[in-house]
């Protein structure tokens, strides 16, 4: 049942000026009936969302009703792909509250703060088939570019083996040499998978395949089997590659599943797909905003 809103007791402020409780409290209403379960722990809300999903206090809002919290928007601002980029990393508004433009001022925040630091666009990511809010950043301006889908081994026995080049070797690297080679290898990464992000993230772990000296493959994987990033130079694919990377990783780390999710990317789908990985059903699109 919609509830009667006096709308001069509704009171927008930056999250700088309020406690973490009354934003992690937000958070929490907004995603309470939302297409994934989100019951996360305020310790891991403010590590994860402050940390490597790269929001800041001072770029994000908070809408309260009488002082009670009823919706939020998270926004963070780097450098990505080249462009000054102020990213959604979440926009959350109590059940009671939806329909009544509270996320529609949010937003107008949200971009008045984006044009304020000189930011060129506005991106967030959404799940394929939450109709509500992809069609409400779709009047505000958003365009869908990228799909994002999930990809999951759920049993790494069914990973296949394969016998790499005698002369390629695996071996560890450090993030810096992995950092190198995702500038190598220059296509769009989602902002999940960024380098500024596995920067701030913890548990991380990087492999390079080398020919003599030449880095000619890279796999970035977490503890949990989370794959970030996997190329191999065009010249050295349908080697066994990749395959051994992943062998490679699954046995240093012992990790249970591997998960990946990527955007538009045909090839690497392809070899996920003859590897033993499934899509999953859930799925992401990319919206971006041009300033």
């Amino acid at each position: 049942m919609s509830i009667i809103v006096e709308k001069e007791l509704i009171k927008y402020q930056r999250c700088t000026k309020v406690d973490m409780d009354l934003i992690y409290t937000a958070f929490s209403k907004g995603f309470s009936d939302y297409i994934i379960k989100m019951e996360i722990p305020k310790d891991v809300f403010v590590k994860n969302f402050f940390g490597p999903e790269g929001n800041s206090l001072e770029h994000s809002f908070i809408a309260t009703y009488d002082g009670e919290p009823i919706g939020v928007i998270l926004g963070g601002i780097k450098l990505y792909e080249g462009i000054k980029t102020m990213r959604c990393g979440t926009l959350a508004i109590s059940p009671d509250f939806r329909g009544k433009e509270v996320s529609k001022k949010l937003f107008e925040l949200h971009k008045e703060e984006a044009i304020s630091q000189g930011c060129k666009q506005l991106f967030l990511e959404v799940i394929v088939g939450n109709d509500r809010a992809i069609n409400f950043y779709k009047k505000l301006g958003y365009e869908k570019i990228y799909n994002l889908p999930i990809f999951s081994l759920g049993d790494l026995s069914q990973l296949p083996e394969t016998k790499k080049p005698e002369n390629v070797t695996l071996q560890k690297i450090s993030f810096s040499d992995y950092e190198k080679a995702t500038e190598k290898w220059d296509y769009h990464i989602n902002w999940q998978n960024d380098v500024d992000f596995i920067r701030a993230a913890d548990n991380y772990h990087f492999y390079g395949a080398y020919v003599g000296n030449e880095m000619v493959g890279c796999l970035s994987i977490n503890g949990n089997g989370r794959i970030s990033f996997l190329m191999v130079e065009k010249s050295q694919r349908r080697q066994g590659i990749g395959l051994a990377l992943l062998n490679q990783a699954s046995k240093d780390l012992n990790v249970k599943t591997m998960s990946t999710t990527f955007p538009n990317n045909h090839q690497l789908e392809g070899f996920f797909k003859r590897s033993g990985f499934t899509r999953n059903a859930l799925s992401q699109y990319e919206m971006y905003y041009l300033l």
